[in-house]
């Protein structure tokens, strides 16, 4: 894409040391600028202009023998406060106060390019990433990541496929997965479904992420958005901690919709095999074939994050020990299922456990005598009767060729921003990658 009208202003990109390095900086300069500003009061055209510039360099394509020296520098830099810093061998790498940085990002992520600008970091950047992954007060960067996420159907595709490869790119650390559960939240606003008076970072998180699988579910039917919510809960799982009550039984519910989904496709299946043997008139039935395979993988999925969480970390959730076996019923179909047949081995043995331990407790018992009957459970139960599984781990990755999804993307932020700068629509052409 290129600036469609005369009066635009031209860019000559350098390549030299001097012109990137201090370029980056003026960049980083102006979004920091636009810290601490609320941004429906003060559009903060500088600060947007220099990031969307900072951006577009970033994300040009590396030319022969020749890598681009703006997307070098992104991912070298390192913070002016760490005293330990070596000498990069980075010919473009430069300093910047990381604490003013991650200030202004967690201030700014309502918008499409700050959001960008931090996937960008923590993908590329190790020393960001490093630096944000050790922060105590990682709640000021993770609540406006999930608000996002929780407003899914007013955001565009591309806001929100990149706040959910941020939380995957944050789940692949343990220590991360370990601290959002310490990290206590009181009365979240903008979660509407429920009062929240009181919940962990973690729980909340869980909250968002399912609430993203099940809105995708009834409405985009995205896969990819699938495979990505689901890989961030199993990156989590094994350490999942005191679990919220509600958490817990948004899990269990998103299993039994997931249940309910799967025997609706069984059973059409099923039925549209019975037509195309019955069918003389060579009419082409609906192929269920892949959409059930598709709800298995899922529904699969499911079994290990809830078995990777009953394995590694039992006595710390009786709430979800408590919803799992209040829809117990819910398993048993999957039970002798070719598919779950090895998964289901934990879970029964759980479910047997403690539902033989509720029965000896005696009938009609309170909420309380149940949950105090799972607490003392869970540490009775001897750990070397759940089989060990491989502990689940996915890492984000980029497609090979990723200017086609960023590029296009930026340059759309750039026109759709309201920067101050003219655009012709009519003028404005898109080439293919491999134009020459």
């Amino acid at each position: 894409m290129t600036p469609p009208h005369s009066n635009s202003p031209s860019l000559e990109v350098s390549v030299s040391q001097q012109k990137v390095d201090c370029g980056a900086c003026s960049h980083w300069a102006g979004l920091a600028a636009g810290r601490g500003r609320n941004r429906e009061q003060n559009p903060l055209p500088l600060s947007n202009q220099s990031l969307l510039l900072l951006l577009i360099l970033a994300n040009l394509t590396d030319g022969v023998d020749c890598p681009n020296p703006y997307r070098q520098a992104i991912t070298c830099f390192k913070n002016t406060q760490d005293s330990s810093s070596f000498p990069s061998p980075q010919p473009h790498s430069f300093q910047i106060n990381f604490n003013s940085l991650y200030t202004a990002l967690c201030e700014q992520q309502k918008s499409d390019q700050v959001t960008l600008l931090l996937y960008t970091l923590l993908h590329q950047n190790s020393n960001m990433r490093t630096y944000i992954l050790s922060r105590t007060d990682m709640e000021n960067l993770v609540l406006p990541i999930l608000e996002i996420l929780y407003h899914v159907e007013e955001r565009n595709s591309h806001h929100v496929y990149m706040a959910l490869i941020i939380l995957l790119i944050l789940t692949e650390d343990d220590t991360f997965n370990r601290s959002i559960h310490e990290v206590t939240l009181k009365n979240i606003s903008w979660y509407t479904e429920r009062v929240l008076t009181e919940i962990s970072l973690g729980s909340l998180l869980i909250l968002v992420v399912i609430r993203t699988i099940q809105f995708n579910m009834t409405r985009t039917r995205d896969k990819y958005l699938h495979t990505n919510c689901l890989a961030a809960l199993a990156n989590m799982s094994a350490q999942f901690r005191n679990l919220h009550q509600y958490a817990a039984q948004r899990i269990i519910s998103l299993f039994a919709l997931l249940s309910k989904k799967h025997n609706k496709v069984l059973e059409q299946a099923t039925q549209s095999l019975r037509g195309s043997l019955g069918a003389d008139d060579g009419t082409v039935q609906p192929d269920y074939a892949q959409d059930l395979n598709v709800i298995e993988e899922v529904i699969r999925m499911m079994l290990e994050i809830i078995n990777s969480c009953l394995s590694n970390s039992l006595h710390y959730n009786p709430n979800l020990l408590y919803a799992l076996l209040y829809k117990r019923e819910l398993f048993e179909q999957f039970r002798s299922h070719p598919s779950f047949q090895d998964i289901m081995q934990n879970l029964d043995t759980v479910i047997g456990f403690f539902s033989q331990r509720l029965e000896q407790a005696g009938s009609d018992l309170s909420v309380e005598r149940v949950q105090e009957v799972i607490k003392k459970g869970a540490v009775a139960l001897p750990k070397d009767r759940l089989k060990k599984f491989p502990e689940l781990k996915f890492k984000y990755v980029e497609e090979e060729q990723p200017e086609d999804f960023f590029i296009p993307y930026v340059w759309s932020l750039v026109f759709n921003s309201g920067v101050g700068l003219y655009w012709n629509s009519q003028g404005i052409e898109l080439f293919s990658m491999d134009s020459p």
